[in-house]
Parts: C-alpha cells; structure tokens; sequence
C-alpha cells in the first residue's frame, strides 16, 4: 500500500483519484481507495483540510486528485442573501457562496431559522466546496472560541484567543 504524506494544491498531473464529501476532507490519518481500486495510506503531520481539485502525493511520486463529491445539502436563496449569509457565518457555519444563492449542510434547525428569515430553502444533493476560514485554518466550524452555554441556557463564547475578530 502506498502512502501519501504531501498535498498539492490544484495539480493537473493526477493518475488517479479519490471523490470525498466535506468532511471526509478533513484528513489526517486515513485509509482512501482510489477510483482504479488501489488502497493509499493518507499519513499527513496534522489534521489538514484538503481542497477540491487538490492531489495527495504518494511516497513514489504519483498524484492523487481529490474530488469533492456529491452531498446532500440546504440551498438558500432570497432577496436578502447578504444579510442571510451573516446569520449563517454568525453560527460558524461552513458555508459555499454563490452570486444567487448559498449552500451549506442540511441542518433542520439552521433550515427553520433560514426560512423565518425570509429565505428559499430547498434539499439538493451537489459536491460541497465553503469558504475558507477568516483565519487560514480552511475549516470554519475547527476555529474554537471555547463555546460554553451559560446559566441562560443561550450559547456563549469565550473569545481570548491570539487573533482579533
């Protein structure tokens, strides 16, 4: 089996490839099978987000395209799409923004919430590809604010953290 410890972001030099959801992108440490069958270790030195279109490079040099594959997901739209996606990023949602609409995973609550607000809220099954992070991390929901919930019962971070908001 062999093993891929480099990403390369955006190669075109891809032999193979895998199709993993958002999460499955997340990687660390992980047994994937590519699309002709073989088996590669993905042994990378810390949790990484791996983006659509990236490659995991295996110990021989070969290149493995990662592909985000279908999943299934709420499709948000309206006529007030940038006050709709600051309650969104407000819940550290991983969200994918388009010019007319926004994508994010099927979550009921989020969906009841979006659709008081006035949104269009429809299933849809696509590959899921959000923003990144403000900070660099890639991920939204791994940038921790040690999120408590207070004797109110209402969410509540604690914000003393390196970087500013």
């Amino acid at each position: 089996m062999q093993t891929a410890q480099t990403i390369v972001h955006h190669s075109d030099a891809a032999t193979d490839e895998v199709n993993l959801d958002y999460d499955g992108r997340f990687l660390r440490r992980k047994v994937l099978t590519t699309q002709s069958g073989q088996q590669i270790l993905v042994d990378l030195p810390r949790t990484t987000s791996i983006g659509h279109d990236d490659a995991l490079q295996t110990a021989d040099g070969r290149l493995i395209r990662v592909v985000a594959a279908p999943e299934p997901l709420l499709e948000i739209r309206g006529h007030d799409l940038h006050r709709i996606a600051w309650h969104i990023g407000n819940r550290h949602t991983p969200c994918q923004i388009e010019a007319e609409r926004l994508l994010i995973q099927q979550d009921k609550v989020m969906a009841d919430l979006l659709t008081r607000l006035g949104a269009e809220v429809r299933d849809v099954t696509e590959p899921f590809t959000p923003e990144g992070g403000a900070y660099g991390h890639g991920r939204t929901h791994g940038h921790d604010h040690s999120a408590t919930h207070g004797p109110d019962g209402h969410h509540h971070h604690d914000h003393a953290h390196p970087h500013e908001h």
